[in-house]
């Protein structure tokens, strides 16, 4: 205790020069924690907030009662998702640096979050994604050459070149537009879930958001309205460690567990291994399956790392150690899987480097299609005029006089 009160600013335990440090963690060891019943009371559960649920341990071998036995099968589509996932972000950061596009972000290191949630949640389920979820998407059937079209702002981007690249979103899929004003997510999956159960039906939400974006308000308006109406939504804290360039203690993660927020109001949270596909789908599952049966939201808090830059605009040089991701006692989630199924006997070396080319030829073959439709410098181009459409079901008359005006000026009349 001190003597007297003084200002408190939160310290990451490392920056540039230093050895990574992760000692603030806590982990716990793989198959330590239990798996209670679904109707299990708030109160009850609280040590689940707090600890760390882990099926992979350090043998890569699947411990405890969170092992949800998946078929080797479906590990294996499971690592085919994240390995495209990587692929196509390689390319995509690749193709920026070439000032090919203005702009990307990469969900390296994360990748284990969006894919065995997708496989968790059920297709009529709505998603409202953050902007490290690509992952997502693709598991939820949006073509590789859609996302890049999107990326150029071409004749085939499915925001008709209106959106900030990498603001994907699929209708046939449901997942819902990805917001650039963070935390926005959150309360609308909320009020999605609510309508789902006034109409009685037994679709879930589920949302995803960064540790840094807890500090924003429509967070904890999003975890009111969830525990009063005891909405069917999953809520999910993507604790990557960084927000930009500030420490996720800044956030509030410094003295409790993000997983822990929704305690007070009733709402069970879940800390999970977020680079551990077997314990992520396991514990979202679980989440899925009591949010489905009344009883209410569940808040996970994924504890992964950021493996790359936040963005095209960042460099993590300034602010972390360079070597950080390699330290990560988590590890890497595609290399723990891999590891996981050879130790299995049911993958090797030689086919992961076989499906590894093939993944990186068809994103490269998806590429060259995506310029088909338009690129930055070459056409076709999307028409300005579409600039009024898409936003009224008749178009007002001030709005067709500005149309046909611009079209004027555009012809050279």
């Amino acid at each position: 205790m001190i003597e007297k009160s003084r200002l408190q600013i939160p310290r990451p335990t490392a920056r540039p020069g230093d050895d990574p440090d992760f000692t603030y963690l806590e982990l716990t060891p793989a198959a330590s924690d239990d798996k209670p019943p679904i109707g299990s009371r708030t109160r009850d559960i609280e040590f689940l907030s707090n600890e760390l649920v882990r099926v992979l341990d350090d043998d890569h071998s699947a411990q405890g009662p969170w092992d949800p036995n998946l078929d080797p099968e479906k590990l294996q589509i499971a690592l085919r998702w994240m390995l495209l996932t990587r692929a196509f972000d390689d390319r995509m950061w690749a193709i920026q640096r070439q000032g090919r596009i203005s702009f990307y972000m990469q969900s390296r290191g994360e990748e284990a979050v969006s894919i065995a949630q997708g496989m968790a949640l059920r297709s009529g389920d709505m998603c409202f994604p953050s902007y490290r979820n690509q992952g997502l998407f693709l598991y939820r059937g949006v073509k590789v050459v859609d996302m890049m079209c999107q990326c150029l702002s071409n004749t085939r981007d499915m925001c008709r070149g209106r959106q900030l690249p990498i603001m994907y979103h699929s209708k046939a899929g449901n997942v819902f537009s990805i917001s650039g004003n963070l935390a926005t997510q959150f309360p609308q999956a909320v009020g999605w879930a609510m309508a789902s159960a006034i109409k009685g039906e037994d679709h879930i939400a589920a949302s995803w958001l960064g540790d840094g974006s807890t500090a924003e308000a429509d967070f904890h308006h999003a975890l009111t309205f969830a525990a009063v109406y005891q909405a069917p939504v999953i809520l999910n804290v993507v604790n990557n460690q960084w927000a930009i360039s500030t420490f996720q203690g800044t956030a509030g993660g410094q003295r409790r567990a993000f997983a822990a927020r929704g305690l007070g109001l009733g709402i069970p949270g879940i800390r999970v291994d977020g680079n551990d596909l077997l314990a992520v789908y396991a514990v979202t599952l679980w989440a899925a399956d009591r949010a489905r049966r009344g009883g209410g939201p569940t808040l996970i808090e994924h504890v992964t790392y950021r493996g790359g830059a936040h963005s095209t605009s960042d460099d993590p040089s300034k602010y972390r150690p360079k070597d950080e991701w390699k330290a990560f006692p988590l590890g890497d989630p595609v290399e723990r899987l891999k590891q996981h199924l050879i130790k299995e006997g049911h993958w090797t070396e030689e086919k992961h480097e076989r499906l590894w080319q093939q993944l990186v030829d068809d994103v490269q073959a998806a590429w060259k299609e995506a310029q088909q439709y338009g690129t930055m410098t070459e056409g076709p181009f999307l028409d300005p005029a579409s600039m009024f459409e898409d936003v009224y079901a008749e178009t007002p008359t001030n709005l067709e006089s500005q149309r046909r005006r611009m079209q004027e000026i555009l012809s050279g009349e």
